[in-house]
């Protein structure tokens, strides 16, 4: 049957039916007082969901510019960072902090373990020249279903005092509490495309008051991406550049919706999808690729043995039009992940487990009583 696809993957997100139809109106000019009240109220519900009193910013970029934009906006040639590098999008942030003559230090642990904060410890105490400008960590790591422990990192980085704490927030940002504020972030990075519940094209940085101290004396080249135009429009309810009217149109709704449901709902629900998701691996001989005391409630990454992990992504493409994620680099048909991030609920967790029960039976794999994966989930939600 056509235009059934079940998205199942970190990012893009499945996109609600009222955010849809949102996109769907006719585009309407950007700088009209109509667009600039939608503006206002964005701005204001992105307040909300970050849990600051602070900037939020939209850039018409993906997760990754809008952590390239957190990273030179605050920085100059030589100034040494620590940068947390567990996965593919650690690595990412090593390379463009390296691409930009910054003195990178990459503070690395093995693919599907959490950053050693001991080691951030370590490097952070032992900077009594306050030279370490920036620590830059991935939140939630996409590519391994780790989620590292930020609170305890800030922790260090505020006994530094001098150093910024830089978050890649792209899969953690609306499904796991980052109370920005109350934990002094100063810059915290996501994308539509994930927790929003819209689709990819715009990036979102949360700036703290630190952060625009150091904007004053910051080198880097920058010019679409400059964040000092970003927030002299925002201030006016409008956008330095031509923005994507209709995603910021969906991105109106999508946040009112959030709002209904609460954020202590949002992260309930993450955090039970999570675990009905592990259980069910587990129900069904699957391994688990993190351990659960450092699990994302963003997606889960499983490593099954016996079997191929392309070859279920495959079959459960093609038998029940489900999408999967993949392994990224070396865990390429080693492991497969399944995203439980934004518009995403109990039902479709257990549609996506039963399918997953008749793929692994179709592909020869007998290492679980079938029910056993529906009926762990079953416990969660």
């Amino acid at each position: 049957m056509d235009n059934k696809l079940m998205l199942m993957i970190p990012g893009p997100t499945p996109v609600p039916e009222a955010a849809l139809l949102a996109l769907a109106k006719h585009p309407i000019g950007h700088r009209t007082s109509e667009f600039s009240n939608i503006m206002a109220e964005v701005l204001e519900n992105l307040k909300w969901l970050h849990q600051t009193q602070n900037d939020v910013l939209m850039l018409n970029v993906s997760g990754t510019g809008a952590v390239e934009a957190g990273i030179i906006n605050f920085l100059s040639p030589g100034d040494r960072v620590l940068v947390g590098s567990n996965g593919k999008f650690g690595e990412r942030w090593v390379e463009i902090a390296t691409a930009y003559g910054l003195n990178v230090e990459a503070v690395t642990a093995e693919w599907g373990q959490p950053l050693d904060t001991a080691v951030f410890a370590e490097k952070l105490q032992g900077d009594t020249h306050k030279e370490i400008k920036a620590v830059i960590i991935t939140h939630s790591e996409t590519s391994t279903g780790v989620l590292n422990d930020l609170e305890t990192i800030n922790g260090l980085v505020k006994e530094h005092g001098q150093a910024l704490i830089m978050v890649d927030a792209v899969t953690s940002l609306g499904a796991f509490n980052l109370p920005i504020d109350s934990w002094g972030l100063d810059v915290v990075a996501s994308g539509s495309q994930k927790g929003y519940m819209i689709p990819p094209g715009l990036g979102f940085v949360a700036v703290s008051p630190k952060a625009w101290e150091a904007y004053k004396t910051a080198t880097l080249p920058k010019y679409y991406l400059d964040l000092g135009k970003y927030r002299k429009s925002a201030a006016k309810n409008t956008t330095p550049f031509t923005p994507p009217v209709n995603l910021i149109v969906a991105l109106h709704t999508a946040l009112q919706m959030m709002k209904d449901e609460g954020l202590e709902s949002i992260f309930g629900r993450h955090q039970r999808l999570k675990n009905a998701t592990r259980a069910a691996m587990r129900g069904l001989n699957l391994p688990l690729f993190s351990a659960d005391d450092c699990a994302s409630p963003a997606i889960t990454a499983v490593a099954p043995l016996g079997i191929e992990a392309e070859k279920i992504r495959s079959l459960m493409k093609k038998r029940f039009d489900i999408a999967l994620a993949g392994g990224q680099d070396h865990l390429k048909n080693k492991i497969f992940r399944i995203g439980h991030l934004g518009f995403v609920s109990d039902r479709d967790i257990l549609s996506c487990i039963a399918a997953l029960e008749v793929t692994l039976t179709e592909l020869g794999y007998e290492n679980f009583t079938p029910g056993a994966g529906v009926a762990a989930a079953a416990g969660y939600v």
